[in-house]
C-alpha cells in the first residue's frame, strides 16, 4: 500500500478518536449525575437513535455529491457541533445539552461513515477488500482504544466542557489531514448522478433491494440480532462498572481500551489471512452472543470482563462480514442509496436496546435485562443465519 495513503486512515483514526471520547463522555457524565442505569440507557437511546436514523439520507447524498466533499463537511460541522454544544450548556446549563451535541455529532459522523464506505472500493480498487476494509476497521480500533483513555484522563482534569472543546480540534485535525491526502494522492472517484431524483425515488429503489434480492433481508436480520446485544452492553457498561460493580472511571476506560486491542489484533490476523466469509461470520456471530450471554450471569468482575471482551473484541469482525456480504449482494449502481438503508435498519436494534434497559434496568437489574436481550438476540440470529448461509460468496471473490 502506498505511504500516502496513510493520511486517509490516519484521518480515520483521528475522526474515531474523537467520536469515542464523546461517546464515553455521554453515559458515564449521565450515570455521574443521576446515579441511575435507567437514565444511562435512555441517555443511549437519544443519542444514538438520530444517528441511524440519518443512514438512509447520508447514503442518498453519497451518490449525488462527491463523497470526499461530504467527508470534509461532516468534520467540520461535527467541530462546530461541540462548540455549539459548550455555548448552549454555558448559557442555559444542563446535560442535555451533551446529549444534543453529541447526537448531532453522531449523524454527522453516519455521514462520514457512508463516504468512507463508498470511496474505499474506489480508492483501493487494486486492492482486496477484505484487507481494506481490515486496515479501516484498524484505524477505527486504535482511535476506539485511545477514546476512553484520552477521555477518562481529560475528564480527571478538566470538566466536560473542555474535554469536548479538545474533541473539536480532534475532528478538525482529522479534516486537515484528509485534505492533505486528497492533494497528494488525487484519486479518480466515480462521477455523482447526474440525474437527481426527489428523496423518495432513491428510497424506494434501496427498499425494492432489500425486499428483493436473495440474502439481503437475512444479512439485515442478523445484523440486527447482533447489535440488539451490542447496543445493550455498550448502554449498561458504565453502570455496570462503575455501579454493580464498584470500579472506577479509569477502570471502566481501561477494560473500553482492551476491547479494543483485542480488536485490533483480531483484524490485523484477518488483514493478513484468507479466513472464507461464511466462517468468519460464524466465529464472529458465535462469540458475540457468548459474551453477551456471560456478561448476563452478573457472576463478578472477572466474568463480566470476559464476557465484555469477547462482545466487543469480536465486533468488528463481524462488520468484516456483513460489510462483504454487501458488497457481494447490492447492485454496485445503487450501492450508496442501498447500503444507507440497510445500515440504518441493521442499527435501529441499538436504540432499542438502551430504551428496553430504560424501562427494565431498574425494575429486574442489569444482569437480567443483558441475559434476555442476548436470549432474544440469539434466537434471531439463529434463524437469520439458517437463511443467509445459501447466499455466501464463493471463498475466492474476496481475495
Amino acid at each position: 500500500m502506498r505511504r500516502a495513503h496513510l493520511a486517509f486512515f490516519a484521518s480515520l483514526f483521528l475522526s474515531r478518536l474523537a467520536d469515542q471520547i464523546l461517546l464515553f463522555l455521554v453515559p458515564l457524565v449521565v450515570y455521574r449525575v443521576t446515579g441511575s442505569a435507567a437514565w444511562s440507557g435512555a441517555a443511549f437511546f437519544f443519542e444514538t437513535l438520530p444517528r441511524f436514523l440519518s443512514f438512509p439520507f447520508c447514503g442518498i447524498l453519497c451518490d449525488r455529491f462527491s463523497p470526499l466533499r461530504l467527508m470534509h463537511l461532516s468534520q467540520a460541522l461535527r467541530a462546530a457541533a461541540c462548540l455549539g454544544g459548550i455555548a448552549g450548556h454555558a448559557a442555559f446549563g444542563g446535560i442535555g445539552w451533551l446529549i444534543a451535541l453529541s447526537a448531532a455529532a453522531g449523524v454527522l459522523n453516519t455521514q462520514g461513515r457512508m463516504s468512507r464506505e463508498v470511496m474505499l472500493p474506489q480508492v483501493f480498487r487494486d486492492r482486496k477488500y477484505q484487507e481494506i476494509v481490515a486496515h479501516a476497521e484498524i484505524a477505527d480500533q486504535l482511535g476506539t482504544i485511545l477514546g476512553p483513555l484520552a477521555g477518562a484522563a481529560l475528564l480527571d482534569i478538566w470538566p466536560w466542557e473542555l474535554v469536548v472543546a479538545a474533541a473539536a480540534a480532534i475532528f478538525l485535525c482529522a479534516d486537515a489531514t484528509i485534505m492533505v491526502w486528497h492533494r497528494v494522492v488525487k484519486p479518480v472517484l466515480a462521477p455523482p448522478e447526474t440525474h437527481r431524483s426527489r428523496w423518495l425515488g432513491p428510497l424506494a429503489v434501496a427498499a425494492t433491494h432489500v425486499m428483493r434480492v436473495p440474502g439481503l433481508a437475512s444479512a439485515i436480520w442478523l445484523t440486527v440480532a447482533v447489535n440488539l446485544v451490542f447496543g445493550a452492553t455498550a448502554a449498561t457498561s458504565a453502570a455496570m462498572v462503575v455501579g454493580v460493580l464498584g470500579r472506577s472511571d479509569a477502570d471502566y476506560a481501561l477494560l473500553q481500551a482492551a476491547s479494543a486491542v483485542l480488536t485490533v489484533a483480531i483484524l490485523w490476523l484477518l488483514a493478513r489471512s484468507t479466513l472464507p466469509i461464511g466462517l468468519m461470520g460464524a466465529v464472529s456471530t458465535a462469540a458475540m452472543f457468548l459474551g453477551a450471554a456471560i456478561m448476563g450471569l452478573g457472576l463478578g468482575l472477572v466474568v463480566y470482563v470476559a464476557g465484555y471482551l469477547l462482545m466487543l473484541g469480536f465486533d468488528k469482525m463481524f462488520s468484516i462480514y456483513i460489510r462483504s456480504m454487501r458488497l457481494h449482494l447490492i447492485p454496485p449502481r445503487d450501492f450508496g442509496k442501498t447500503t444507507g438503508l440497510v445500515v440504518m435498519l441493521n442499527n435501529l436494534s441499538q436504540p432499542l436496546a438502551g430504551l428496553i434497559v430504560a424501562l427494565f434496568a431498574d425494575r429486574i437489574g442489569v444482569e437480567a435485562t443483558l441475559l434476555a436481550l442476548a436470549a432474544a438476540g440469539g434466537v434471531l440470529a439463529a434463524v437469520a443465519w439458517a437463511r443467509i448461509r445459501p447466499h455466501h460468496p464463493p471463498a475466492s471473490q474476496f481475495r
